[in-house]
């Protein structure tokens, strides 16, 4: 389980001043940046788009304010067009069960699949998804295919009466039209926003390509990346995920901290699951998977690897 940590009190200032920089960045990137030289406003534009979601994922988490709706507020203007906030949040929070981890019916972001149910795809989606497991190609295909497969499960939940994820979509759309607007009026096109985008989700996904592993025990399924680079800026410092996950409500620029006091007690609990840069990650898994696509330990003794965290 989670280990309690004591959060600060009072307003986060260092996450608003970032908040404030990344919306400002955007700006210039829709405007002055994409009317320099496109390719800089869209490279711009991405990078923003990236920070803004890493900045969502603090603001669902409890930051920068102790006011969950002033929270969502800092971030209501969906750069980022293709997730709803609110289903980012359940979806994200539910994940944070760290028993349920890997779990390919009850993580909401487990890349993993039952084995039965990979034996009965048809032989093009098995290679759609193995390419996925590489990184290349979770880059490539993979915003496609959660934009694809979170539309789909939640319009089968609204088909079957969920006014919960109806509602998220509805909420949705206020933070989206500004941003279009925006980008209607603004130098960019909107075909290069939507590039910009889609490429903002793909840097997304080099940090979500393997957080989590197959592992008997909860305590070991979370990743240690202890880069310092641009991305763990961008990511913010959720590279150091099993420090995340042990202690969710903890601002992003206190986890470098944690993790030095503590680096060998992070290390031990999740066994070793650990790359020293995510330019290791390119040299070894760019091209070449991972771990497999159905789950390896699936189903575990007693029906599902569940055990909880020590």
């Amino acid at each position: 389980m989670a280990e309690t940590v004591r959060r600060e009190t009072g307003v986060e200032w260092p996450t608003i001043g970032l908040m404030v920089a990344c919306y400002g960045v955007w700006v210039v990137a829709l405007t002055w940046a994409a009317a320099a030289w496109l390719p800089l406003g869209m490279a711009l534009a991405a990078l923003a788009i990236a920070l803004h979601s890493s900045l969502t994922h603090e603001a669902l988490h409890g930051h920068p304010f102790r006011n969950e709706r002033l929270n969502e507020a800092t971030v209501f203007l969906c750069l980022g067009l293709f997730i709803p906030y609110r289903r980012f949040r359940d979806l994200h929070l539910a994940h944070h069960v760290d028993s349920i981890l890997t779990d390919p019916y009850d993580d909401p972001e487990s890349n993993y699949m039952d084995p039965d149910v990979w034996a009965r795809l048809p032989r093009w989606g098995q290679v759609i998804l193995r390419l996925n497991n590489t990184l290349a190609g979770r880059m490539l295909f993979g915003p496609a295919l959660s934009v694809w497969t979170l539309c789909r499960d939640d319009w089968r939940a609204v088909r079957s009466g969920d006014g919960k994820v109806l509602n998220a979509w509805l909420l949705h759309l206020p933070g989206v039209v500004p941003v279009v607007a925006l980008v209607i009026w603004a130098p960019m096109p909107v075909w290069a926003y939507l590039i910009s985008a889609y490429g903002a989700f793909s840097v997304l996904k080099i940090r979500t390509f393997l957080e989590h592993r197959a592992h008997e025990r909860a305590s070991g399924r979370t990743v240690v990346i202890e880069d310092k680079g641009p991305l763990a800026l961008i990511f913010l410092n959720n590279n150091l995920h099993v420090v995340h996950h042990m202690h969710p409500k903890v601002a992003w620029y206190r986890l470098p901290r944690l993790f030095e006091e503590n680096r060998e007690k992070y290390l031990k609990r999740n066994d070793g699951y650990y790359y020293r840069s995510y330019a290791e990650i390119f040299a070894r898994h760019f091209l070449k998977p991972k771990d497999p696509v159905p789950h390896p330990l699936w189903p575990a003794p007693g029906g599902r690897p569940d055990q909880p965290a020590e």
